[in-house]
């Protein structure tokens, strides 16, 4: 019963949902969640997975493929190529550096030279999975610390091809090796010359362009038009599955393949689509791989040479986080910055279960080292939301960014009664403008570098995450009248609107909403002081234009101003339908034309004036 497959994904679904519950009850990562899952359900503690555990991690690493994918359809290629010198500089001296010290290291140990340079390689290489999912789990994305690991990992997956085509030339049983990989391997780099294996990646790489452009574009297009969504679900698994599968045949990363397919794919008209349909199945896989992490630890292992792999283990993290910190430092990242940066990739990542076990296969590594390092991996890839979790609790608030000395904390919390949380684009603008009618914020933000921007132009400002109780309490939240939430992530509005009702009832808080249907949620939580972010705006365009083309601007300023009236009176009675079904969309509709009949009456009706003698008449 217990070899079943529905028993399987009912374990494994449970352990998910019971521990990822628990974890982000305590206030930790969901990461650490799922890798506690493993380990409970493991072959080691309880039992109800054994010796497909591998296999599982072969699936489960399809997660990391579709995240590479959807973090592509991100970039821009004109941006990536922007971003060459930081992907090249702070990714070369990570693995440069890392690989130098943990060789020295192993070799210190007493390791032969071949096996000290493939425990260094594999040492190297962080873990994408977790690093990219906590730093978007934080919205960390966007920051210099979420651009720069996000560079480092780019380039170990690069680097990465050719540390697996060195290992066969470091074989010890060449003859054999080369024997068995003929007959066996369905990589196509084994079987090509040195030369013709550079011309089979170059001819990878643009095949995979090409592709986006003049095949897989126009296949979306034509799936777009039959409006079956099931078929657009496959076209996104196929396009995934299928540049992988290229990838993989080749020799190469498939990770990588999905990551440039992404990027060629960002321009397209489907990038949204895409990231819509791929996006929940990526999360669910993730979860699968951080659990099949977690399952992989081998407990007799550990228990048989504790000193042993504690010390290794202590020495690596403290080798990457070294290298980590130094390179961070080289590349000017501010402290805060840099410490996340370090804390962050200071792991041993999922490719180095491939790079290890193809080692094995070659005859470098015997059984007894590759068990090791095998429990390393899965042990540093485990423990880094711990050390993160330190790292945020205990460090960052002591040796992160601190307030400027002219600005002292009680000062802040008592003389200011607004406080405005976000400052980019939006925030700025709102603080601009109070400032300028004598009115100061205090500012809260979870970007350094903007934070001492801010303070260069003379905001009062904290760093740090907004829906922290004891942040906002040392800004003053018990004394201020006015909370404005400016930042664009809803997540951030919804947690601070729980803080506000059960702590501070008496603080008005006023939202920015991206969308409409971001108004929906906040609504349906009871907020009323809500703003959309693009309605005003939109409008001044439009009546800028009907005043171009010979519209009076005293009935196009009274027009606007009834528009938004029937549109915030219809969002409202919205608010309550469930997005985007058929009863939305036909209530939506309805919603619309009766905006338009109000409007076109009060035109008519004289309640609005216009003016006889405009030019509108020779419109047609």
């Amino acid at each position: 019963m217990t070899g079943s497959i529905l028993f399987q994904a009912i374990i494994f679904l449970a352990g998910a949902i019971l521990c990822v519950s628990i974890a982000k009850k305590l206030g930790l990562s969901s990461v650490l969640g799922y890798l506690l899952a493993g380990v409970l359900i493991g072959p080691y503690a309880l039992g109800f997975i054994g010796e497909e555990g591998q296999d599982i991690m072969h699936f489960a690493e399809f997660g990391v493929v579709v995240m590479l994918f959807l973090i592509g359809l991100e970039i821009e290629p004109k941006n990536f190529w922007n971003m060459r010198k930081t992907i090249v500089g702070l990714g070369g001296i990570q693995v440069a550096g890392t690989m130098l010290l943990s060789y020295f290291l192993f070799t210190l140990l007493g390791y032969d030279w071949k096996v000290s340079l493939v425990i260094s390689m594999a040492v190297a290489l962080s873990s994408t999975a977790i690093a990219l999912q906590t730093i978007k789990e934080k919205g960390l994305m966007d920051t210099n610390f979420g651009t720069s690991a996000f560079s480092i990992l780019l380039f170990q997956d690069i680097i990465v091809i050719f540390m697996i085509g060195a290992i066969p030339l470091m074989s010890n049983s060449r003859e054999v090796t080369t024997k068995e990989s003929t007959l066996n391997s369905t990589n196509l780099l084994d079987s090509l010359p040195l030369g013709f294996q550079t011309l089979a990646i170059i001819l990878s790489v643009v095949l995979i362009i090409v592709a986006g452009k003049y095949l897989i574009v126009p296949m979306l297009r034509k799936v777009a038009k039959t409006d079956v969504r099931e078929l657009l679900i496959a076209a996104a698994f196929l396009i995934v599955f299928g540049i992988s599968f290229i990838m993989e045949y080749v020799g190469l990363s498939p990770a990588l393949g999905a990551f440039l397919g992404g990027v060629v794919l960002s321009n397209s008209e489907f990038k949204h689509e895409l990231e819509s349909t791929l996006e929940p199945f990526k999360n669910l896989m993730l979860g699968l791989f951080f659990m099949a992490v977690g399952a992989s630890i081998n407990f007799i292992v550990i228990a048989n040479n504790p000193f042993t792999i504690g010390g290794v283990l202590i020495a690596i993290v403290v080798i990457k986080a070294l290298v980590l910190f130094i390179a961070g430092r080289i590349f000017n990242l501010k402290l805060d910055q840099n410490l996340l940066l370090t804390f962050s990739l200071a792991q041993i990542g999922e490719f180095a279960f491939v790079l290890l076990s193809f080692a094995f296969q070659s005859n470098i590594l015997e059984q007894k080292e590759l068990d090791m390092m095998l429990v390393i991996t899965a042990l540093t890839m485990a423990l880094t939301p711990i050390i993160g979790l330190l790292n945020e609790r205990l460090i960052l608030p002591n040796l992160g960014t601190k307030e400027s000395i002219k600005r002292p904390m009680d000062h802040i919390a008592k003389s200011q009664k607004i406080i405005l949380v976000g400052f980019g684009h939006f925030g700025s603008t709102i603080g601009r403008f109070l400032r300028s009618h004598g009115v100061e914020a205090t500012i809260l933000d979870h970007d350094s570098n903007r934070v001492d921007f801010l303070r260069k132009m003379g905001f009062e400002v904290y760093y740090g995450d907004a829906t922290r109780l004891d942040l906002l309490e040392s800004a003053g939240i018990a004394e201020a009248k006015i909370i404005i939430c400016a930042t664009n992530k809803l997540s951030v509005s919804k947690e601070i609107n729980k803080i506000i009702k059960a702590k501070y009832p008496h603080v008005e808080l006023m939202i920015r909403a991206k969308d409409r249907y971001d108004a929906y949620e906040l609504l349906n939580l009871g907020l009323e002081n809500i703003y959309r972010e693009s309605l005003e705006t939109s409008l001044t365009l439009a009546k800028d234009v009907l005043g171009k083309i010979g519209f009076k601007k005293e009935t196009l300023t009274q027009q606007v101003k009834n528009f938004i009236k029937y549109d915030e009176e219809s969002l409202r009675r919205l608010a309550s339908e469930p997005e985007r079904n058929e009863t939305y969309i036909f209530k939506a509709r309805k919603e619309l034309e009766q905006q338009e009949k109000f409007l076109n009456e009060d035109f008519k009706r004289g309640l609005v004036e216009f003016d006889e003698h405009s030019d509108c008449k020779n419109i047609k």
